[in-house]
């Protein structure tokens, strides 16, 4: 590497400046206290963990994403999170063991060998919320409130949230009796959205002409709160465990309603996002002309299991720079701040400090020195004492 290009960063890897990182901290700090509010301890697990523990239970796209290297003392595989709930399901399982609900918060960077967009970061800034220890609609409700309001706090108050359940995919290839191959085959031609794909694979696999059409409807059962009462007719003949996912669905969309009734519900029965990781509700929150889900998450019971605990849960995550760009979070600009001479009163500038002012030792004298540096007052001495003056 040439002197000329040590300045240059990999492809995907950002640093964020003045003044948006100050926006970014102010952010995590409000974002963290309403956390605090609804009853989340704030967990900091460490980047750097046995990979056997970053991919426990998460299935073999978070592994793709990992960083791996060996560690030179004990011999073993190490990763770099690309993730966090894994070791938020490990705090939770094996570190604190409580016989109760537990709620954990979090903000820290994660690492992604790959983008997931090709404007995506490959370091974010991942904050989120987990709920362990409660399996009903009251703590799906409670998560996605928790995400809602987060985006709230950045400005972000009309979002498009898309809901649907990966126990419907499961359930009807389950009955249908495909193997791990078929089901893998069926499943990436419904992400595809590739209905011809989905009637070829279906056709050559089911044998069972009712189970055949309910699985070739999946690609079309998507749209507003009306497709659920469209899925009930077209999947009459699915397992209960089917019309038992459309009633949660539309039991938790007319919850999210009541509370939120500027956020758009758009529903998709063939949206298996996560559906290797996931276990039953699974949502996403989107704004317009953005490609990615800009906050999402889902139910993943028994993600503990791995950790010798196996435990309800559920939980989301957003990327706070994500949040700051689409946002509009209002933050007025770093206050203007005070230039103090060399020889200015030591305690006044202390008490100023611990007034919240910012004061800034001059370090150097020319006539433009307060503006370069965001000064609109500064310390002069009047009449034998110091004071704070306009910058002259």
């Amino acid at each position: 590497m040439t002197i000329a290009d040590r300045w240059l960063l990999p492809d995907g890897i950002d640093e964020v400046l003045p003044p948006e990182a100050w926006q970014v901290e102010h952010m995590r700090r409000e974002i963290l206290d309403l956390y605090a509010s609804w009853g989340y301890e704030l967990v900091i697990p460490p980047h750097l963990e046995f990979l056997e523990s970053l991919s426990a239970g998460a299935g073999s796209d978070l592994d793709l994403m990992t960083f791996k290297f060996t560690d030179q003392l004990s011999g073993r595989t190490l990763g770099l999170r690309a993730d966090t709930t894994p070791a938020v399901a490990r705090i939770d399982a094996h570190t604190l063991r409580r016989d109760c609900p537990v709620r954990l918060c979090y903000a820290g960077t994660v690492f992604h060998t790959k983008p997931a967009s090709l404007t995506a970061s490959r370091t974010p800034i991942q904050v989120g919320a987990e709920l362990y220890g409660h399996s009903g609609l009251e703590s799906d409700l409670e998560v996605i409130s928790l995400m809602l309001e987060s985006m709230a706090i950045t400005g972000i108050t009309q979002p498009h949230m898309d809901l649907g359940h990966v126990d419907i995919f499961r359930s009807l290839t389950d009955a249908a009796g495909l193997d791990a191959e078929a089901e893998s085959v069926l499943f990436n031609s419904l992400q595809r959205k590739a209905v011809d794909e989905v009637n070829v694979c279906v056709d050559k696999h089911v044998n069972d002409a009712a189970m055949a059409d309910m699985l070739k409807a999946l690609p079309r059962l998507s749209g507003d709160v009306s497709v659920l009462d469209i899925a009930r007719n077209v999947l009459s003949a699915a397992p209960a465990a089917v019309a038992e996912a459309i009633d949660q669905l539309a039991e938790l969309a007319k919850r999210i309603t009541a509370l939120y009734p500027a956020t758009t519900l758009y529903f998709d029965l063939g949206e298996l996002r996560g559906y290797h990781y996931h276990t039953g509700i699974i949502f996403a929150a989107y704004m317009p002309g953005e490609g990615q889900a800009v906050a999402k998450g889902g139910r993943y019971d028994g993600v503990g299991e791995a950790f010798g605990r196996s435990r309800p849960a559920t939980g989301f995550s957003a990327d706070l720079k994500v949040l700051l760009r689409l946002g509009a979070l209002g933050i007025s600009e770093r206050k203007r701040a005070i230039l103090a001479p060399p020889d200015a009163d030591p305690v006044l500038i202390r008490q100023l400090r611990g007034q919240g002012e910012r004061v800034i030792n001059r370090l150097f004298d020319r006539p433009d020195a307060a503006s370069r540096q965001g000064c609109d007052r500064e310390l002069k001495e009047v009449d034998g004492s110091w004071q704070v003056v306009p910058v002259s």
